[in-house]
């Protein structure tokens, strides 16, 4: 497989309360964060109501930012039924909004988005947030973790993407990964 020498990618951390989004485009060996937000949904009163906003908020900003792939991450397992059922059809309205519009879709699991993000799948939010800032030497706010979440899906997909654009080997980490590129280390 060919190198990406571009990509750009729509991340997005679904909710019925508050839905983050990020635009990552890397072009070239360089990324740019191009945007990074959140919808707000408390404002709307019927569930009904808070699916169409996500699909039509989903629709615009696929159209505002032109990405060929979306990045989304996948419900965690908890307690609250009800909330669990609200969280998988908010993902799934954002999903068919992507569907519609032509976008490559990927799920990623939230301990998935944390490895690829942190080297470690029980890292916190803030953990996350402070590696993506260090990674793309941005400075995020605080307060802004659906956002981050959101950003942290669209990095993680850029590194499953890339990985097997480079040859598809994967490896189980470091040191694997190490053993068969000594060259790489700097002594």
């Amino acid at each position: 497989m060919a190198k990406i020498d571009k990509v750009k990618i729509l991340g997005i951390d679904p909710g019925t309360q508050v839905m983050g989004y990020a635009v990552l485009d890397y072009y070239f060996g360089h990324f740019n964060v191009e945007a990074l937000g959140v919808f707000k949904l408390k404002k709307f009163e019927t569930h009904q109501e808070k699916l169409k906003e996500i699909f039509l908020q989903t629709q615009d900003l696929i159209e505002m930012y032109l990405p060929a792939e979306m990045a989304i991450e996948a419900p965690f397992y908890g307690k609250n039924v009800q909330s669990m059922l609200k969280l998988g059809r908010a993902q799934g309205v954002t999903i068919a909004a992507g569907i519609t519009m032509g976008l490559n879709i990927t799920e990623y699991a939230p301990k998935k988005i944390k490895q690829s993000i942190t080297g470690n799948g029980n890292a916190s939010k803030e953990q996350v947030s402070a590696m993506l800032q260090s990674i793309l030497k941005i400075k995020i706010q605080d307060g802004f973790l659906d956002a981050t979440d959101a950003l942290g899906a669209a990095m993680c997909h850029y590194n499953q993407i890339s990985s097997v654009a480079v040859g598809g080997k994967k490896y189980s980490g470091w040191k694997s990964y190490l053993n068969d590129n000594p060259k790489k280390v700097k002594k």
